[in-house]
């Protein structure tokens, strides 16, 4: 068997005695998976192929860099890089690249997204197939944002620029976000205090950094903002790097529904 750490062991038993189910959690050794998360039709006419990834692990950060073991295909072409992480984080991580694709694209075409992690290969495949269009309402429900809000426009977002530094200082990162204050915060009613019997409602903007791609590891302190409603949010973080190379980090201003990412190149010389 294939060394792992055990995170939790669960076993549910009737009234008799009997065992119903059974659930195993792995902390470490398991595979990535890469997920089609659907297509969107642009503006210009073209498509967006949505990917995303499942780590199976609970605990484990995979390193996985481009390559054969990393590559996207694009109906006959394999390419190195399409802007897909080589950095993933424990369990589901939605909606993290697109890959364009023209407006004439054959809907029976494919575009593949091929990992190879723990000796197992696995692919992602997406293609045009309808009932796969994505929405913002679709994209909204999948993270777990509730009831979309139909005028909710996501948060702008700023953020310092591609820099250089040398080990073992940290980099300096500066985001800024600001936001049209929807959704709107849930209130309780006063008539129904069992907040439980209410939708959950977003309170506000938080932003967030994290690895998206790089020869090491890296440390953000802090690595997001306080949830803040109605007003900018500002988040200044030290980034600090195992190893020397070249990163790319990814920061994202979320309002609990709609989300606004920017990637930072930081080349960390020894």
């Amino acid at each position: 068997m294939r060394g792992f750490s055990l995170c939790a062991a669960v076993l549910l038993f009737s009234a008799t005695g009997a065992r119903l189910s059974a659930q195993v959690q792995y902390g470490r050794g398991q595979n990535v998976a890469p997920t089609f998360e659907g297509w969107e039709h642009n503006p210009d006419g073209t498509y967006s192929m949505v990917f995303g990834y499942l780590n199976r692990n609970y605990e484990e950060e995979v390193d996985i860099p481009l390559g054969s073991e990393n590559s996207v295909t694009v109906g006959s072409e394999t390419f190195g890089d399409k802007g897909q992480p080589t950095h993933f984080y424990p369990r589901r991580q939605r909606f993290l690249f697109r890959v364009v694709v023209p407006a004439d694209w054959d809907k029976k075409q494919k575009v593949v997204w091929t990992l190879t992690s723990r000796g197992r290969t696995d692919q992602a495949k997406g293609w045009l197939q309808p009932e796969w269009e994505l929405s913002p309402d679709v994209i909204v429900e999948n993270m777990g944002g509730g009831v979309p809000d139909p005028n909710n426009k996501p948060p702008a977002l700023t953020v310092s620029q591609t820099q250089t530094i040398a080990l073992p200082n940290a980099a300096t990162l500066i985001a800024t976000a600001t936001d049209d204050g929807l959704p709107k915060p849930y209130r309780r009613a006063a008539s129904n205090p069992d907040r439980d019997a209410q939708p959950r409602r977003p309170i506000g903007v938080q932003i967030k950094w994290i690895q998206y791609r790089g020869p090491g590891k890296v440390t953000f302190t802090p690595d997001s903002s306080p949830v803040v409603h109605g007003e900018p949010v500002t988040l200044t973080s030290k980034a600090t790097f195992s190893a020397p190379g070249t990163y790319v980090l990814r920061v994202t201003a979320n309002d609990g529904q709609l989300f606004t990412s920017h990637d930072v190149t930081v080349t960390v010389k020894p």
